[in-house]
């Protein structure tokens, strides 16, 4: 008998290797916001922030290809590539970030970044929320709360609630931020307390592994203070909001209004190409730089950053900002006219919204929120469940798409929501 290729890939890669669907989707070949599997079927990509200019964009394939015909080494030789990206790069930051690390990944970015804060504070303590990922180096593992590291979270590691727009901390959307930077202190506190002290706090802007809440214009002004006044850094994961997917500027932490000390950056930087990078002011790079001997192979390599530039290219020349906005307006606004009895929020900002399902007796429907994703899978519309409870549709498509693509996903799943089973 023939082996299937999942059996295949469980013989050669382990169990329990992640898959999305109960049938897993055997990709082939990619183009804007389509992709197509082994039997030819066509998918609209909702889900895929890797492709942040679209699968396979012809500018980016071209530079990588160029590139890669031409030189790739390391960052010990002296190449103008790394330093043409990382100046572009800081130049689209409003405030104090103008140096910077490339390395592979966005896990290898957070675990540079909390290795900053130690550097400067000389403290080894951090706060992350409680329902959020950041990578999964063993450091960064710590912060990272989908499975709980082996032997427990480490003493040096407290996990604050995170926001939630239905069930906001404090019990006040308006307060909410005050909440927040409440339990921060009360974090910061026993840390000092048991003697680890107190480096940064790592966070999303957007909250997005966190379910994207809804968030009051400076939502975190008291959190950074509290931070700010202990003496920690601020870390800012910008690897799902940043690069114009808010839509309304560059960066997610520009839209919450505040400027943090680090930056990290990671999957759309390169357009599916393995690139990442640390952003950060001149003094943290000289902490860093003295209390470890840091160097990376593959970081800023020719080829990377030949694929981070393109990527830039196409964000400006398409204006890919402002489409994320007018596109994300334009779903919003069609989704609100969904109607169904589990719905109970829409929300979103830029290129990154769902709905949130609760059922008739106010418990998270998470296990109809999955079956829906299983019958958008087969209704051509690849998208996903995020939040605590996985009880909110997540849609987080490649920045090029278009309101007709928003049709199409949202005709299918106003049909899949009238066939599966509450």
């Amino acid at each position: 008998m023939k082996e299937t290729i999942l059996e295949r890939r469980t013989r050669l890669l382990g169990p329990n290797v992640p898959t999305f669907y109960e049938t897993p989707v055997h990709l082939v070949k990619g183009e804007g916001v389509w992709l197509w599997d082994a039997d030819g079927r066509k998918y609209l990509d909702c889900y895929n922030n890797v492709a942040h200019v679209g699968h396979c964009h012809p500018h980016v394939v071209k530079a990588v290809s160029e590139q890669a015909a031409t030189l790739n080494t390391h960052t010990r030789y002296l190449h103008d590539g790394i330093l043409d990206y990382v100046e572009r790069l800081t130049g689209k930051f409003s405030h104090d970030l103008s140096q910077a690390v490339m390395v592979c990944t966005g896990s290898e970015a957070n675990d540079i970044a909390m290795r900053m804060a130690q550097a400067v504070t000389g403290k080894t303590g951090f706060i992350a929320t409680d329902n959020t990922y950041h990578g999964n180096t063993a450091l960064v593992s710590q912060i990272s709360t989908r499975k709980p590291p082996i032997g427990g979270y480490s003493d040096a590691i407290r996990l604050a609630p995170s926001p939630d727009t239905l069930n906001p901390l404090g019990g006040d959307l308006a307060t909410q931020g005050a909440a927040f930077a409440r339990e921060i202190q009360q974090a910061i506190d026993d840390l000092n307390e048991r003697g680890v002290g107190f480096a940064g706090m790592v966070l999303c802007p957007s909250f997005c592994n966190e379910g994207f809440p809804s968030l009051h214009d400076g939502f975190l002004d008291e959190a950074v203070k509290v931070i700010r006044a202990a003496g920690g850094l601020i870390i800012c994961d910008e690897v799902q909001p940043g690069f114009g997917r808010v839509g309304s500027h560059w960066w997610g932490h520009e839209r919450v209004g505040f400027a943090p000390d680090i930056v990290t950056l990671g999957k759309p930087m390169g357009n599916g190409h393995p690139v990442a990078a640390v952003v950060t002011r001149p003094d943290v790079m000289a902490a860093f730089r003295e209390a470890f001997s840091y160097f990376n192979t593959f970081g800023g390599n020719p080829v990377s950053a030949a694929a981070a530039s393109a990527v830039l290219d196409v964000i400006e020349g398409e204006n890919l900002v402002q489409n994320a906005r007018d596109v994300s307006d334009y779903a919003i606004a069609q989704m609100d006219l969904i109607d169904h009895p589990y719905k109970v929020n829409v929300r979103g900002t830029g290129l990154f919204f769902g709905m949130e399902y609760m059922d008739h007796d106010g418990n998270p429907a998470s296990v109809f929120v999955v079956r829906v994703v299983e019958e958008m899978r087969k209704r051509g519309v690849l998208m996903n469940a995020i939040g605590r409870h996985r009880n909110t549709l997540k849609m987080r498509p490649p920045l090029v798409i278009k309101k007709p693509e928003i049709d199409f996903a949202l005709e299918a799943l106003s049909a899949a929501l009238k066939v599966v089973p509450l």
